[in-house]
């Protein structure tokens, strides 16, 4: 529950605000020197004498407009008067605020939690390939979304035939499995979870048939198995499936969200009133970062207003296409329009070309990996999308490769692209991504109905092609050769992809 602050506190009103939204929005933003701590997701034990001194102040992010000369003139009337008022303390009473600064879990994550940001690429040709000058103009700073989300959702394979037995399971099947120990950890529940219409006080209600013990024992649940649990609402009147929706609700249903424990929220674009995502998908952030809570914000705008170049500042991911189907048409479709945004992503905000079909039936084992690969490369969420608790082995070790997840959870944060389309329909293709420690993931990708040999020159994918690289084959897990110099290629089966890391050669002269 976000605790109230006195003084500290300076109302704001948006312009961009309709007057209805006035109402329903109490719009107050912290106003921060340049040398305090950004916002974070734990509570701040805050030296402020302007908050009740049994309270903790929680900072939110704030609104998009910079606050005006009179907000910053009350704040230096505010820190004059803390001055004053820290001076008057008894010496113990100073000692004991300082030692809970000192001990409190939110000292280090404040200290953990700093705005995101990328490390610059090493060279020229590198920065010329994988353009990241987009990223980080707009980015939001909750501390959250690092690396890509990674998780389970329950779409793609139940869609309306959810219930809380499916969700524990899934839980207990994400850990036994080991899938939760490699970075699975969201347990997603869409659409279909609430009742058709809200309570009595215009709360969203759990639906009584299929989540009886309510939303909050789940996620307890799931936290008890060292998981997080995600929620969706709709960013509209109603939900897809038409149940209620949080426009104009915002608020009170983040309040809602946070009290039962829910970690992330998918905010979809049904029923939206013909208002623009601009407009809809803010007064969320705002309302979630309000609750003190962190909750990771997955905008699914299905990229029809470009939300790369304005989601950065809303969410933590935002969906650059429509809805993916279990087929090799969608998948390769979905891939193609998501790599056009590729220099808007890193660090807390992230492109979403949809969730992962992998094990669901609709391709081959060659197509899901392939599916995999570029989604590992593109940086994009790795939720998983079919029954965790009867997958097949195929599917498994799909799901399970950790070199491959690696390269997806890398701390870099540049998403990979693809760099070359060659043969007769430009289907013999070369993805390619830079990731920490000067190494270089390679996706050799056939997109042909026949067996091909794909080759590429090194300086291509931006490696110097009078070096020496050693090449690391993250599907057979296996160094292929210590001193590729040059150009590289590989035989690559129909609709599959082979995938590989680059790192600089080490020769024994060096040692």
């Amino acid at each position: 529950m976000q605790v109230p602050a006195a003084t500290c506190l300076i109302p704001y009103q948006s312009d961009k605000i309709k007057s209805s939204r006035k109402a329903q929005h109490n719009n107050k933003i912290t106003i921060y020197s340049e040398d305090e701590q950004p916002p974070t997701g734990g509570p701040i034990v805050s030296l402020s004498f302007c908050v009740a001194p049994t309270k903790l102040s929680r900072p939110v992010v704030p609104p998009d407009q910079p606050a005006s000369l009179e907000a910053s003139r009350v704040r230096e009337k505010h820190r004059e008067a803390e001055m004053e008022a820290a001076a008057r303390l008894p010496l113990p009473i100073v000692s004991a605020l300082l030692l809970l600064l000192i001990l409190s879990p939110a000292a280090t994550a404040a200290a953990r939690v700093a705005p995101p940001r990328m490390q610059p690429l090493a060279t020229a040709a590198l920065r010329r390939l994988y353009d990241n000058s987009n990223y980080g103009k707009l980015q939001l700073n909750n501390g959250l979304a690092l690396t890509p989300q990674m998780g389970w959702n329950s779409w793609n394979f139940f869609a309306c035939n959810i219930n809380e037995t499916v969700i524990r399971e899934t839980a207990d099947a994400l850990v036994s499995t080991g899938l939760a120990e490699l970075g699975y950890s969201y347990v997603n529940i869409d659409d279909c979870w609430s009742y058709v219409k809200r309570g009595k006080k215009d709360q969203l209600l759990p639906d009584p048939k299929t989540f009886p013990s309510g939303i909050k024992a789940l996620a307890d649940y799931v936290h008890g198995k060292g998981l997080k649990l995600g929620i969706y609402s709709d960013a509209g009147k109603f939900t897809c499936q038409v149940r209620p929706g949080s426009l104009y609700h915002e608020n009170d249903d983040a309040a809602l969200f946070a009290s039962w424990g829910v970690d992330y929220l998918k905010y979809d674009n049904c029923f939206n009133l013909g208002i623009k995502p601009q407009k809809r998908y803010p007064p969320m952030r705002d309302a979630l970062n309000s609750t003190g809570r962190q909750i990771f914000y997955s905008l699914c705008e299905w990229g029809q207003d470009d939300p790369a170049l304005w989601a950065g500042k809303v969410g933590n991911s935002w969906r650059t296409t429509d809805d993916i189907t279990d087929t090799w048409k969608s998948m390769t479709d979905i891939a193609d329009k998501n790599n056009k945004w590729a220099s808007y992503a890193g660090p807390g905000g992230w492109n979403d070309p949809d969730m992962l079909e992998v094990g669901n039936g609709g391709m081959t084992f060659a197509e899901y990996r392939s599916h995999f690969s570029i989604w590992a490369l593109m940086k994009a969420p790795l939720l998983i999308g079919c029954d965790v608790r009867n997958m097949t082995s195929e599917t498994m070790k799909i799901l399970s490769n950790k070199e491959v997840i690696q390269v997806n959870q890398d701390p870099l944060g540049v998403q990979g692209r693809k760099i070359l389309g060659e043969g007769q329909y430009g289907c013999h293709e070369v993805w390619a991504g830079p990731l920490s420690g000067n190494r270089l993931a390679v996706a050799l990708w056939n997109r042909c109905s026949e067996t091909a040999n794909i080759t590429m020159k090194l300086p291509a994918v931006g490696l110097d092609g009078s070096a020496a690289y050693s090449v690391r084959d993250l599907w057979k897990h296996e160094t292929l050769s210590e001193n590729i110099v040059g150009t590289f290629g590989a035989q690559v089966d129909v609709h599959d992809t082979k995938m590989y890391i680059f790192s600089p050669a080490i020769s024994v002269a060096s040692i």
